[in-house]
């Protein structure tokens, strides 16, 4: 009863963390949730279970290592192979090697061997930690790749050079040949069984669907024991647990993307309790962490045989060559400061180091008590929270763009910031309803598109000066315009259109090329056009009438394709133009192609109320989460994004309010 309540109380602050995140953004989530595991550690009311390290790995880090291998992009992994390895393996064993020596000749009472193992558990980073850090600091997509995937590796080599460490200083006797070929054996082997697992795991969820079994119960409960399954059977046949389930992880995706998804409905339950199981059990590593610390920091603090500020200081040193090392690994490839600094600073240490640690034997081979396991331990303590505070406080600071206030006009740069900010906003819930348009919500999504379409264009108008917007956009217009222009003379030559449809699309063309370089000829070319009209025969009319409805139809078709083909070209010169220009253009296309998606439904077909609103509300709750990571980004303040969520809350009102209308009227 007593593990229960404390679990329920950890969960409950798990919750209470996010909440108070929201408040205080500039602190990370995983130390705001280790400052409540230490506050939970001081209740005396809880039961309080010692780590068991067997236990951790399978419970925790299986699950979450299998979903980060599962979601970190293949493609990425691939092509930083050769760092992510160099990485994962030769900056752990060169930590190893540099850092063991170095923690013994700071310590001596700490044996060679021990401090090997010390400088082994201190080798990976957590990517729990790693994820919730970069997170916020808006890391460059090529670092934090490379972080993720070191992040993946690295916990099984620096767990297997730990193991190798500590049986060396608890039997006095190490073979470098066999800790070598035992490495490979592990290594590989978790990889191969781990792969073959994942990869069984996927074809019995197929299998059963072909057999007609669609229950999506089954189907969640088969993804949520993989892990489990994978970690206990790589364990049981003493290779790498991790390896595997990252492994596994790999394998599900690559299968799940090739087989295909079973359907929505699974998708929606399986995503939503993963999610919930995630974000449980990512707030449990770092509460256990908390709940770890005080027990580990009290007993060297209480112990009169050290002294606290010399191993305060050993943690600070320990901790700065870890630091170093990153640094110096990548710069030496590299040779680019900023980014040597930025990985280094982002190697953070969490629950892995900790849990290895507490699996140190209490006694040795001859009975006598393991050497300085507790300072070992306070160490490993030490440098986790240390890693954690300067990622949390550096990071930020090393990634944050320049303020625009630097060009002496601050209201106009926050004026443009908060334009800014509302167009990530609404593209948030652009996107969402994109993703949610299905063939029976078409007609309620095409007319939400379009709405979010023109406040788009209004905004990223906003963000140029009128008389620069006009002088700017000619020419972008004109490479649209020719674009049109060449499709049209290759769909006449390929006989998909009339010559006479070609010449009205030509004319046409003209006349918009006219509107935006020469409105005096265009005005005399729209009265010679209105003349030339009024004279013609009335059986020409007719003639005209009865063909208007195929041509129409070619020339909606033309105009789809030749949009698609001018959006093309707007993305291949974007780097050439400014980018807020070439989204206005994109915007103007975009409501152009939904004009004519709308066109073309069939005149009976109405927007469901139903749909509209279920659409709506989706497309809201995406613009409330934009606000709030752009918030928790750093990317706006505590004003802007209260006056953004009182947008967004208005308009949802006003959607309300003309929904009622519309009911009460059709009543």
């Amino acid at each position: 009863m007593e593990i229960l309540l404390l679990v329920l109380v950890l969960l409950v602050l798990i919750g209470t963390s996010n909440v108070i995140q929201r408040l205080v953004p500039f602190l990370p989530v995983p130390i705001i949730q280790i400052a409540l595991g230490i506050g939970v550690a001081y209740l005396p009311s809880l039961h309080h279970a010692p780590l068991n390290p067997e236990l951790f790995f399978v419970l925790f880090i299986a699950p979450l290592l299998f979903n980060d291998g599962q979601i970190t992009p293949r493609e990425d992994l691939w092509r930083l192979r050769t760092p992510i390895i160099l990485m994962a393996l030769g900056l752990v064993f060169a930590t190893v090697l540099i850092a063991g020596p170095f923690i013994h000749w700071m310590i001596p009472a700490i044996p060679l061997s021990a401090a090997f193992a010390l400088a082994a558990i201190l080798s990976p980073t957590d990517a729990v930690a790693v994820g919730s850090i970069s997170s916020r600091a808006k890391l460059p997509g090529g670092i934090q790749r490379l972080l993720e995937g070191e992040a993946l590796m690295n916990d099984a080599s620096g767990l297997v050079a730990f193991n190798f460490a500590i049986a060396a200083t608890v039997t006095g006797y190490f073979s470098l040949t066999t800790a070598v070929g035992s490495f490979i054996v592990i290594a590989l082997g978790g990889l191969v069984l781990g792969a073959v697992l994942g990869f069984a795991a996927v074809w019995l969820r197929v299998w059963l669907r072909r057999l007609g079994m669609e229950d999506v119960t089954v189907h969640v409960l088969i993804l949520i024991l993989t892990p489990f399954l994978v970690f206990l059977a790589a364990e049981h046949l003493h290779v790498s647990g991790i390896l595997a389930v990252v492994a596994a992880g790999i394998m599900h995706a690559v299968e799940r993307d090739r087989v295909g998804p079973a359907n929505i409905r699974l998708n929606v339950v399986a995503n939503s309790t993963w999610s919930v199981i995630l974000y449980c059990l990512n707030g449990l590593v770092f509460m256990l962490l908390g709940l770890e610390i005080p027990g580990v920091i009290s007993t060297i603090w209480k112990d009169p045989s050290y002294n606290n500020g010399q191993v305060i200081g050993y943690i600070f040193a320990t901790t700065v060559l870890l630091l170093l090392l990153r640094f110096v690994w990548v710069w030496v490839s590299e040779r680019k400061w900023k980014l040597s600094l930025l990985t280094a600073l982002s190697g953070v240490r969490g629950a892995v180091t900790l849990a290895g640690a507490f699996s140190i034997p209490l006694l040795l081979g001859d009975g006598s008590p393991f050497p300085e396991r507790n300072l070992i331990l306070f160490i490993c303590a030490g440098v986790i929270l240390l890693t954690l505070v300067v990622a949390s406080v550096a990071l930020p600071l090393l990634t944050r763009e320049p303020g625009a206030g630097a060009s002496g006009n601050a209201e106009a740069a926050a004026a443009e910031a908060e334009r800014r900010a509302r167009i990530s906003v609404l593209e948030a819930g652009l996107h969402t309803v994109r993703e949610e348009m299905r063939e029976d919500n078409e007609a309620a999504a095409l007319e939400l598109k379009s709405d979010y379409a023109k406040r788009l264009q209004q905004l990223r108008r906003g963000l140029l000066i009128e008389s620069e917007f006009r002088a700017a956009i000619v020419p972008l217009r004109l490479e649209a315009l020719e674009v049109e222009r060449k499709l049209a003379q290759e769909w006449l030559a390929e006989g998909r259109i009339s010559p006479g449809l070609e010449a009205g699309i030509q004319t046409s063309l003209n006349q918009i090329e006219l509107a935006l370089t020469n409105r005096t000829k265009l005005i005399f070319s729209l009265v010679y056009g209105f003349f030339l009209r009024l004279f013609k025969l009335p059986g020409r009319f007719r003639k005209a009438r009865r063909k208007a409805h195929p041509i129409m139809m070619a020339y909606v078709e033309f105009k789809q394709a030749s949009i698609a083909a001018a959006k093309k070209r707007l993305r291949e010169v974007e780097t050439e133009y400014s980018h807020d220009l070439v989204m206005a253009l994109l915007s103007h296309y975009e409501e152009l192609e939904l004009r004519l998606r709308n066109a073309g439904l069939p005149q009976n077909v109405t927007v469901s109320v139903t749909d509209r609103r279920e659409l709506e509300q989706k497309a809201v709750q995406a613009e409330r989460n934009e606000i709030q990571r752009l918030f928790e980004a750093g990317e706006i303040d505590r004003k802007l994004a209260g006056k953004l969520r009182v947008a967004v809350n208005f308009r949802e009102a006003s959607h309300f309010e003309l929904e009622q209308m519309g009911t009460h009227a059709s009543h």
